[in-house]
């Protein structure tokens, strides 16, 4: 569910999509962002980026997908488009065997210059093209749980999974920092109340002070 216009949103969310060229990371994110698709297929130039602003289980999130280009003279510049990404989507094309076996070097890619806990996504695309399929979905599967990613396949030209897939990710980003909030808020009331019995204790003993003074 999307917002309504004019609230404020509790959580922004970078996620950045990785994969070869023409696995069709674009138009996943044209289907999520605009509930679009095109055929008229343009090659992503460095990067890109589209926001959506969501409703995930009850928080407001601005949501800012960064679309990268996949083709290799462009993979050393989306490096710093990592950093303060809290999801990262991987993506192949089930009709595309080597996209898929590509994706180990995504993952060693991001790996080096993502944040250690942030959260993982590996998609199969186009799975509308059942007939032409190359990589079996129970692959994709196992891949993914041998890196500790979660895993959907999509189609963006069908849209089969795409705004499943994405609020996957985010309910796990959300969920996250919801839990992070809610310790750190403890542990500064905690300091707080603390701090209070202190100074109480403080004036109790100074006051006590005082009375046997006077006595």
């Amino acid at each position: 569910m999307d917002l309504i216009p004019g609230k404020r949103a509790e959580h922004v969310c970078k996620v950045v999509m990785i994969g070869d060229s023409g696995v069709g990371k674009t138009c996943v994110i044209r289907r999520f962002i605009d509930n679009e698709f095109s055929y008229n297929f343009v090659a992503t130039i460095g990067i890109d980026f589209k926001i959506r602003m969501m409703n995930v289980n009850g928080k407001y999130v601005k949501v800012q997908i960064w679309d990268t280009a996949g083709q290799e003279r462009f993979r050393s510049i989306t490096t710093a488009y990592y950093r303060g990404a809290k999801g990262v989507i991987i993506m192949y094309d089930i009709t595309n065997q080597k996209s898929f076996e590509n994706v180990t070097k995504w993952i060693v890619n991001f790996s080096r210059w993502a944040e250690d806990d942030v959260e993982r996504l590996l998609i199969g695309n186009k799975c509308d093209k059942e007939d032409m399929r190359l990589v079996e979905r129970i692959e994709g599967e196992q891949l993914a749980k041998q890196s500790e990613m979660m895993f959907s396949e999509t189609s963006a030209k069908d849209d089969v999974n795409v705004d499943h897939a994405f609020m996957q990710l985010l309910t796990k980003i959300i969920d996250k920092e919801t839990k992070a909030n809610k310790i750190k808020n403890e542990g500064i009331n905690k300091t707080k109340t603390e701090d209070k019995a202190i100074v109480l204790d403080r004036k109790t003993s100074n006051g006590e002070a005082e009375k046997r003074k006077c006595c």
